[in-house]
């Protein structure tokens, strides 16, 4: 064989085991950048369960309770259901409350899609969407909203068996969440000790040491108008 085509053939060879070795060695790029920009609904919409469908206007196998628990409870609920477009609607005329499915779950896909009104010279947007909650909310697991504000995890959760305060919004360099009046997609996934956030095409954060097994999700009102729908989850 010639002198230069030995060493074409060479490079090439060698060109195709750095191809099939690298990825092992670097391991798999992060979601934004392997082109994998799709929600975990959009790419399988199997095992879901919608939790808004046959739920009606009172909000059926739903549960209202305050927050934080020892908080008083507005006696007319701020939340409405459209069963046309399956549309939760929080008015956000009430107080500090929240909404949660009564279904205990542990490993999980929770997807959410989300809006709030926008209101000319508002500021401070604010609400949340739960998992791994209490019944009652004292521990809490939230991804935060905001008008292109969020995209992070926050909370009281446990930590060696006492409750505390953990925060994640310094690690978020970009949490991705579009201004008041656009909609944006969340997706929260559990599994094991891992809970990662999942906003609008690429993965904002991953914590790795949430001690909290299961509880339950939930939707949060913080006196902001606010829509949500596509609210389904995927038990794992």
């Amino acid at each position: 064989m010639p002198l230069v085509a030995h060493q074409v053939s060479s490079r090439t060879h060698f060109g195709l085991i750095l191809g099939v070795l690298l990825p092992f060695v670097l391991g798999p790029a992060p979601a934004s950048e392997s082109g994998s920009d799709l929600s975990a609904l959009e790419q399988d919409a199997t095992g879901w369960i919608d939790l808004l469908a046959g739920a009606g206007p009172e909000l059926k196998g739903w549960t209202r309770g305050p927050i934080p628990p020892t908080g008083p409870l507005d006696a007319a609920s701020q939340w409405k259901l459209d069963p046309k477009t399956k549309t939760l609607l929080c008015e956000g005329t009430g107080g500090h409350d929240w909404v949660r499915w009564d279904r205990e779950l542990g490993d999980l896909i929770f997807h959410v899609e989300w809006r709030f009104t926008p209101v000319e010279g508002k500021k401070g947007y604010n609400s949340g969407i739960y998992v791994r909650n209490s019944a009652d909310a004292a521990i809490w697991h939230q991804a935060q909203t905001g008008d292109a504000k969020g995209g992070y995890l926050f909370g009281d959760t446990l930590v060696q068996g006492a409750t505390k305060r953990v925060n994640f919004s310094k690690d978020v360099k970009d949490g991705r969440v579009k201004p008041a009046g656009e909609w944006n997609t969340y997706e929260i996934t559990c599994e094991g000790k891992e809970i990662r956030l999942w906003v609008n095409g690429g993965q904002t954060l991953s914590w790795k040491e949430c001690e909290v097994p299961k509880g339950y999700v939930g939707l949060e009102a913080e006196r902001f108008r606010i829509e949500f729908r596509n609210v389904k989850v995927k038990p794992l």
